[in-house]
């Protein structure tokens, strides 16, 4: 497939041709659907590490009233489909239980977190599971956390109540799109990553619209995985960036012939199933993630 033409803010400066939807399998998810789409660097960015291309037009939102009011009531809700979070659910506990080797444990840290954090449940020990999220209620309700903040990060950013090098993993579902100052964030994110340890950006099509950026709203998905790419990189000097699609799309099998039906109907029943199956995973919410390895 050849790649999408990237729709993003020209200053961002990084040509289309980067990401394409053509790739091969990830080598940390080769048991998966996962395909790597592409490792970002350096060069690939039209300015260094600690510059910032982005404008406030980049980051206007068409609602900027306060995120209070919109999280007021609480959303026991997922936003993505069944599949997508078995997908990013199977990933997670690929890229933990790589990561946990040599390790008792992993400290998780869940940004934008809500009553839910899709972490898997065998597999992987947990030390210290903290979600940052805006409700209250939704974040009390989510049994896989140890310990939770309520605070709204577009308007504190910082998270200077945790300890630099203090989580193995941050992972951040469906909400990179709405955040304002994604720069002091990512900043954030770094800080209290421990060295070796991995950031999950996921994100499907859907979203609130009048809370996510602008540009966000103006972009593809390979200009959506630039986007988070460029968060990365500007932000701080990361080891490896890295773009992944978590649904590969799959081939409808070839019809049996006429002469092979007459003889043996039952393949006709196969294919059937074989072709729905194909169509329920190929169906649904799209499902990526941009990695960070500090």
């Amino acid at each position: 497939m050849s790649p999408k033409s990237a729709l993003i803010p020209s200053h961002i400066g990084i040509g289309a041709s980067k990401c394409t939807t053509s790739a091969a399998p990830s080598s940390s998810s080769s048991s998966l659907h996962a395909v790597s789409i592409c490792n970002f660097d350096s060069s690939d960015f039209a300015l260094p590490t600690g510059e910032w291309p982005y404008t406030a037009a980049d980051l206007n939102r068409l609602d900027n009233s306060s995120d209070d009011v919109f999280y007021t009531e609480p959303r026991f809700v997922t936003h993505i489909d069944d599949r997508a979070i078995e997908l990013l659910t199977d990933y997670y506990k690929q890229e933990m239980t790589t990561l946990q080797q040599g390790k008792d444990k992993l400290d998780v840290l869940d940004l934008c977190s809500s009553w839910i954090s899709h972490l898997p449940t065998e597999g992987v020990k947990y030390g210290n599971v903290v979600g940052v999220g805006m409700n209250e209620k939704e974040l009390l309700a989510n049994k896989q956390l140890t310990d939770y903040i309520v605070q709204d990060l577009n308007q504190q950013p910082s998270l200077s109540h945790l300890e630099d090098n203090s989580f193995d993993v941050i992972c951040n579902v469906v909400s990179v799109d709405y955040l304002t100052k994604p720069l002091e964030v990512f900043k954030e994110m770094h800080r209290v990553l421990r060295p070796g340890g991995i950031s999950l950006m996921s994100f499907s099509n859907r979203c609130f619209p009048t809370k996510a950026v602008a540009m966000w709203l103006q972009a593809d998905d390979i200009g959506r995985l630039t986007i988070v790419a460029s968060y990365y990189h500007y932000s701080s000097e990361w080891k490896s960036i890295e773009a992944l699609d978590l649904k590969e799309m799959q081939s409808v099998p070839a019809r049996p012939g006429t002469a092979e039906l007459f003889q043996n109907p039952s393949l006709g029943l196969a294919w059937m199933n074989a072709a729905t199956a194909v169509q329920k995973n190929n169906g649904g919410d799209p499902m990526f993630v941009v990695k960070g390895v500090k």
